[in-house]
């Protein structure tokens, strides 16, 4: 029997998971949608074959007929309706971030801890990507021993493809939350101070834009991850992670494919962008998140996760304008997310 899932917000991300779900997530059925574009709303609805839609979120999250919900819709938006499908008891796949300030993280986080069992994931992808599952296992195997450095780059080719109005504090609580949270999941340890450095920026980033910036992540127990993201390299999407431990190095294999040797010159393709890079891993994700679902086992990256993560963000901006190490105190981990 096919998941009944509803989806808050129809954007970019919101219609390449409803797609997926439509078409290739086995067990699931796109049943309700919303947004506040009501002709957008319409259009995606009609493609994959639903008559029920929302103007407002809390519509699809209150139909008896919704098992579960994914939450694509505007940052500012996620806390309120993942509490609302707390208190449905339905659950939930917010798209990072869990909220864009740790009291209302926070919010969430004693509101589920609450309850039994686990309702809210939170959709940090990069967890099912092969690569760095990969990577993760090895490390947890020894094969290099004990971690002591993790080297990071996020290179996006223009912050055009990142929306309007970005600026640099997002290079942090939109960009650098992804190599926040999976260090943290590579590692199994909490980041516990922050520091920022911006060097001369790029002449192609726009007028006032802090790009690139150097992050330097100081964990519990003293494993230092350096992340190097510039949002204006020009030359594609490129993710690279690299872990030094005592006896070697794991290093995030490419994905781009085929290299090729030819006219003296040797080259290796590069995504263009986030959806291109880690598709196969938004399609694993997807998978078994329904899969969980249907089992009533929610195992993926969780709401305390979506906190820690933007705790850490939210101090890193605060690094980047006082050009000064921030430390990072979280609250008390509950007895849910042990």
């Amino acid at each position: 029997m096919a998941l009944k899932i509803g989806v808050v917000g129809t954007g970019k991300m919101g219609q390449d998971h409803i797609e997926r779900l439509a078409t290739s997530v086995a067990n699931a059925q796109v049943a309700d949608l919303s947004d506040v574009d009501a002709e957008q709303d319409k259009r995606v609805a009609d493609a994959v074959g639903t008559s029920r839609v929302y103007s407002e979120g809390h519509g699809v999250i209150g139909d008896d007929e919704v098992q579960a919900v994914l939450i694509a819709s505007p940052g500012s938006t996620h806390a309120d309706y993942v509490l609302a499908c707390i208190a449905a008891n339905k659950p939930v796949l917010c798209e990072k971030p869990l909220a864009p300030t740790t009291e209302a993280c926070l919010r969430v986080v004693e509101a589920e801890a609450a309850l039994p069992g686990r309702l809210v994931q939170v959709g940090f992808m990069r967890r099912y990507d092969d690569g760095y599952r990969a990577v993760k296992g090895a490390l947890d195997a020894g094969q290099i021993g004990v971690p002591l450095l993790v080297h990071c780059a996020h290179r996006n080719p223009s912050v055009a493809t990142l929306g309007a109005g970005f600026t640099s504090d997002m290079l942090l609580t939109d960009s650098v939350v992804h190599e926040i949270d999976v260090t943290r999941w590579l590692l199994g340890r909490e980041i516990a101070a922050v520091s920022v450095l911006s060097p001369r920026p790029s002449p192609r980033a726009v007028e006032g834009l802090k790009d690139p910036q150097f992050v330097l992540l100081e964990t519990e127990g003293g494993v230092l991850v350096d992340v190097e993201v510039f949002v204006n390299c020009q030359y594609g999407y490129d993710i690279r992670c690299e872990v030094v431990g005592e006896s070697g190095t794991l290093s995030l294999p490419s994905p781009a494919g085929v290299g090729i040797r030819q006219e003296g010159r040797d080259a290796t393709p590069v995504a263009a962008d986030s959806r291109i890079r880690f598709a196969q891993a938004y399609q694993t994700e997807l998978q078994e998140w329904v899969d969980g679902v249907l089992r009533r086992e929610i195992t993926g990256p969780s709401a305390w996760d979506g906190y820690a993560t933007t705790a850490v963000a939210e101090r890193g901006v605060e690094a980047l304008e006082t050009r000064r190490r921030a430390v990072v105190d979280l609250a008390e981990r509950p007895a849910l997310y042990a």
